[in-house]
């Protein structure tokens, strides 16, 4: 046996004791670090060849590993922008370069240009809404933008489409020409009446009535008509100026009482109509009923809206982030992508608690929270380290005494070279 290799090998001793206390540091000095993975040191022996009479003493090698498979507790936070990660996958974000990083750390906030960053600065990326429902790029970060989330604009959308689902009484009397709605004079009869609320270009309120008129057994007209050019106190005759009739549509729909009042397959299904000021609208009529019972509304809705501010932001757990205006709608802005890797403990970690690409990971897809083995996105919550205290004190403790085992023998090696050189006086 080599006293320098005795020397040596409590000098390794040491070192990768240094190395496990390190790690130990690193770890609690991140245990409320969000996201944060904790690093473990692994050990392996360096045997030298010996022969049978003599041993030559080898070494102790370290490697550092991450428990990044290894999810934290979920901590639960105020702020709609704190994401987290029930499962697996990661967060895409970009530094300023422009370069794309996973991470598990999901504190975002808004910057200055309504961005989402977290607190090393790494801008969250998705896939925006404006060429409709995004599809992800499963095999790299195409098409990602960062996810802004800018308050600051006002909305307003034109009604084009609508449905009013109803049942007109079977037993109504029936209404003779000259005197119809369509014929908008101030004898004008009707069976029933109902309006709709709808909204032009720059959002302004229009009100349309709807009268439906039994015209002959199992025959109904429906006539539209805007509030606006109504005859005070009356309705009836509305404004024969703007537009020529007043009347905006009319339509007839026929009846089959062997279909169990439903409309005749040879009926019409919907109006059409142009709103004052607004855009074409198509009302579905297709579930009308003809039944022995009164008017009754089934259902009656029509797209469009207000001019609207944004008050807050959604994000469901699939990752859609919604702008919610002030009159209760939620239009989708950016859908959040999620990556993940076939082996995300050998992910290489990077300042900023973010990971990159390496041989041993595997390749990088990407896709959407709840779907293809990804985990869902929470809002108001972040991911916590996953550092246990107690066993990282537990750790400091035993490599605090294996180093000072291994100095006792690089001591040890010490003394008996001061005895084998004392030889010579």
């Amino acid at each position: 046996m080599s006293l320098y290799g005795m020397m040596q090998t409590g000098a390794s001793g040491m070192n990768a004791q240094a190395n496990r206390l390190s790690t130990v540091a690193d770890n609690i000095a991140n245990s409320s670090t969000p996201g944060y993975k904790k690093a473990t040191t692994a050990f392996s022996s360096l045997i030298l060849p010996g022969s049978a009479g003599s041993y030559n003493s080898g070494a102790v090698k370290t490697s550092v590993r991450h428990s990044i498979t290894e999810q934290g507790p979920l901590e639960f936070t105020t702020s709609k922008t704190d994401l987290a990660i029930d499962g697996d996958g990661f967060f895409i974000v970009n530094d300023s370069k422009g370069s794309s990083f996973l991470t598990r750390a999901g504190g975002f906030v808004k910057d200055g240009d309504g961005n989402l960053v977290n607190a090393a600065g790494f801008t969250l990326m998705g896939y925006d809404y404006t060429g409709g429902t995004p599809a992800p790029v499963v095999n790299g970060f195409d098409g990602l933008v960062p996810v802004n989330v800018q308050s600051a604009s006002l909305t307003a959308t034109p009604s084009t489409a609508g449905k009013f689902f109803a049942n007109l009484d079977d037993s109504a009397a029936i209404v003779a020409a000259g005197s119809l709605p369509s014929d908008n004079v101030a004898t004008s009869e009707y069976s029933h009446k109902s309006s709709l609320v709808v909204y032009d270009t720059v959002g302004k309120e229009i009100l349309l009535d709807f009268y439906y008129t039994k015209t002959a057994d199992d025959n109904w007209e429906v006539s539209v008509y805007d509030r606006a050019d109504a005859t005070a106190g009356t309705g009836f005759p509305y404004d024969t100026v703007a537009p020529a009739s007043g009347l905006l549509a009319t339509q007839s729909l026929v009846f089959d009482p062997a279909l169990n009042g439903a409309l005749a397959a040879a009926s019409p299904t919907d109006i059409t109509l142009n709103v004052p000021g607004g855009a074409a609208l198509t009302i579905d009529l297709a579930n009308m009923t003809q039944l022995n019972y009164p008017f009754t509304v089934d259902d009656a809705d029509v797209n469009g809206n207000a001019p609207s501010a944004v008050t807050d932001i959604e994000i469901s757990a699939d990752g859609t982030v919604f702008a919610k205006y002030e009159n209760g709608d939620l239009t989708p802005l950016y859908q959040i992508a999620l990556a993940n890797v076939a082996s995300p403990d050998n992910l290489i970690p990077l300042p900023g608690n973010v990971y990159s690409q390496s041989i041993d990971s595997g390749v990088i897809t990407t896709g959407f929270g709840g779907s293809g083995g990804f985990g869902n996105i929470l809002s108001g919550a972040q991911e916590g380290s996953n550092v246990d205290l107690a066993t990282e004190l537990t750790d400091m403790i035993a490599s605090q005494r294996s180093y000072t085992a291994n100095s006792k023998v690089f001591q040890t090696g010490s003394d008996l070279l001061d005895v084998l050189v004392n030889l010579k006086r």
